[in-house]
């Protein structure tokens, strides 16, 4: 591989920029769904509740006591509540943000997930009270939504474009969509987000010293590269992004459970996590990672076992005479397309012939929430809390009430879902969500692929960065760049 290292001086401020595939969508944590969007929120606003290495809710902006099965009373604390505008943040402002979110006419997407607070009542400035409509032993989990100020969100405020938060960092400007600004409170540091869509071109970028940092979204090549670069410094950590292979189980070919199972059993995961990925995933069985609390540690990576693909293609009426043909939809992310070819090499050892077929992440995306699919790739990124289960899995979440976009209908799976919603402790909730697990991999609504792992580069002079599990950019809030 080689770059053009042509002249081009890095810019003469103290900035620290960081480049990214993506550029959010929107700067009101009320609507974001992209990544990108929800990784700077976490930065612009504070949360009522975190999460642990174990991903359980611990308190953030307030603690939490449970007076009853239906209702939940949170403490805010003394500290971390000024927004940046010097207002003081009060419960009120709590009950105005989650209030909002459960408007229909503001159609939140994370209405649904919030469905059951029944009534937000205001105890005292620093005390709120959540009455609900039905038990749900992880709903502190579900209060992750950054508050924003009462009196703004009463005047229509534009939270999309003109954030007014509590968190580490306050907004600065936002002179075009690929470019952000944010300044970190506790020492005036200026960061910018700047969007550079080619990894190629952001590694060059990144040399150059047009950028300070780089996070994700890179081949493994381009990462062997930065590595050799005596003024780059990388980082690997293990991530818990998951990633999968759906199907449209209305389809007359991938609705076939068998044909599914072959699909999985023809994949190589082990030498595509090797050969291609450079070591940087691991194989899943789950959505879950084992050692999250209500993950199954039991279960056992699908094998690899091309001759038994082709044995349960052949009872499902599949032969070398008359071949299973599948259309595949990825986007146009060179890795994912060089990631998808492989997947295509593979399935057509055992007699699948696969048309693979890209497009922008736009119409690509759309084509996916729409069921307008036949099989595809993606990952679940952040995952927190086992309610994703219903979300994605449940035979009532058809889009558009959730994410079961490869219309999944199990009664058994519908029944130990809701045997973990209707569970009276975590223990027990645990026990169900493993069960579900063991449950999804025998039939396989999705095929699991891999854990991706998260790679951080920086330049000489960049240090203090920490990456997530999640992968969020929180590592901003201590990162320091010392002069060269």
């Amino acid at each position: 591989m080689v770059f053009s290292l042509a002249a081009c001086a890095p810019v003469p401020d103290n900035t620290l920029r960081i480049g990214l595939a993506s550029a959010p969508v929107t700067l009101d944590p009320r609507f974001s769904t992209d990544a990108t969007s929800s990784r700077i929120n976490r930065l612009l606003y504070a949360r009522l509740v975190e999460f642990n290495e174990q991903q359980l809710p611990v308190p953030s902006l307030a603690e939490w006591e449970l007076i009853s099965p239906l209702h939940y009373r949170f403490y805010l604390k003394t500290d971390n509540r000024t927004f940046h505008d010097g207002s003081h943040l009060m419960a009120s402002d709590v009950k105005a943000t989650y209030d909002s979110i459960l408007n229909p006419k503001l159609a939140s997407p994370h209405r649904a997930t919030l469905n059951m607070i029944d009534i937000i009542d205001v105890v005292d400035e620093s005390t709120v009270d959540f009455h609900l409509s039905r038990p749900d032993l992880l709903f502190p989990a579900y209060l992750v939504i950054g508050i924003l100020p009462e009196k703004y969100i009463n005047n229509n405020h534009s939270f999309s474009r003109q954030p007014i938060g509590s968190g580490p960092f306050k907004f600065s400007s936002w002179p075009e969509n690929g470019k952000l600004f944010l300044r970190r409170l506790k020492d005036k540091q200026a960061v910018s987000f700047v969007r550079v869509k080619e990894d190629t071109v952001r590694v060059l970028k990144l040399i150059r010293g047009e950028i300070d940092m780089v996070q994700n979204d890179l081949s493994p090549e381009l990462v062997s590269h930065l590595n050799k670069q005596k003024d780059i410094t990388v980082t690997h950590a293990r991530g818990s992004n998951f990633t999968y292979l759906g199907f449209n189980l209305d389809d007359a070919l991938v609705g076939k459970q068998k044909v599914r199972r072959a699909i999985a059993m023809a994949i190589d995961r082990e030498a595509i996590i090797k050969y291609v990925m450079a070591g940087a995933a691991r194989p899943a069985s789950a959505l879950l990672l084992p050692d999250h609390w209500a993950g199954n540690p039991n279960l056992k990576d699908i094998a690899y076992s091309p001759d038994q693909a082709r044995a349960l293609l052949a009872e499902a009426g599949f032969t070398k005479r008359n071949p299973l043909r599948l259309t595949y939809k990825t986007s146009t992310n060179a890795f994912r397309v060089r990631l998808a070819t492989v997947l295509q090499s593979q399935l057509k050892e055992v007699g699948i012939e696969v048309d693979l077929r890209s497009y922008d992440w736009g119409t690509f995306y759309g084509d996916i929430k729409a069921g307008n699919f036949q099989m595809f790739s993606l990952s679940w990124v952040g995952i927190k809390t086992p309610d994703i289960f219903r979300y994605v899995f449940h035979s009532e979440a058809v889009p558009p009430n959730g994410a079961n976009r490869g219309r999944f209908s199990d009664s058994v799976s519908d029944h130990l879902i809701e045997t973990a919603g209707a569970a009276t402790t975590l223990e027990k909730q645990a026990i169900s969500y493993r069960q579900l697990q063991k449950r999804l991999l025998e039939k396989l609504p999705y095929v699991p692929l891999w854990y991706e792992n998260h790679v951080f580069a920086a330049r000489e002079g960049i240090t203090g960065y920490q990456l997530g599990l999640d992968g969020n950019y929180d590592g901003l809030i201590d990162v320091i760049k010392t002069a060269n």
